[in-house]
């Protein structure tokens, strides 16, 4: 697996190199107003692709969040690898967020399958389905199976994963990111009980998104 940079991920040196230099060059001209949007941009490209250190939860059963932003759904639907009902919590993640993406629990990737599509706006639920995507099947302790979807959104057009096919990753360990907004599905086995809801904000590698039902 190839490992990204901690404090700054590496996809994003050649958008702040280049933003930078552009400044650099208004400001040595004398060009001010330009030199000072360029600083402002070099700045907020910076902000975009942190990826700060995270701490998981104490629980070390618990699914955590692969992605920064909002829970946009919470609800039952067809597994896009098996086909089978799921429950599935999707993050929708804005310019704002950090964008890079965390395993939810510690475990193999068994599938790595990259799917070609449209760039709607990843909040829209036809997302899932018609936009550009990256699926992650991952199975975790007692051979359980999580599907991770990696979403483009309308800004959004590059989807990176770290991660390769045989990879055995620790929970909350990166794994990916997407450039410029977009959105990420977790399926999860059943058993697992859901501990957000719609419209909650939430942390990579932090945020407990289900724990294990207990008999």
């Amino acid at each position: 697996m190839q490992k990204p940079s901690v404090g700054v991920a590496l996809e994003g040196l050649p958008y702040i190199v280049i933003a930078a230099f552009t400044t650099l060059v208004f400001a040595i001209i004398g060009c001010w107003p330009v030199a000072v949007i360029g600083l402002a941009a070099t700045a907020f490209i910076g902000h975009f692709f942190r990826d700060p250190e995270r701490v998981g939860p104490e629980d070390a059963d618990a699914v955590c969040s692969p992605a920064d932003g909002k829970v946009i759904k919470v609800s039952r639907e067809p597994d896009p690898v098996s086909g089978e009902m799921r429950q599935v919590i999707a993050i929708f993640m804005n310019v704002f967020n950090v964008h890079v993406n965390r395993m939810p629990v510690s475990g193999k990737i068994e599938l790595i399958r990259y799917i070609p599509g449209k760039f709607f706006n990843a909040s829209f639920d036809k997302a899932s389905k018609d936009n550009e995507r990256n699926v992650v099947v991952v199975t975790g302790k007692g051979n359980q199976r999580f599907t991770m979807v990696q979403i483009a959104g309308l800004i959004a057009r590059r989807i990176v994963c770290w991660a390769e096919p045989a990879d055995k990753l620790k929970r909350g360990e990166r794994f990916g990111l997407i450039k410029f907004g977009s959105r990420v599905d977790l399926y999860m086995p059943d058993g697992y009980v859901p501990l957000v809801s719609v419209g909650q904000k939430v942390v990579a590698g932090e945020t407990p998104l289900a724990e294990k039902r207990t008999a």
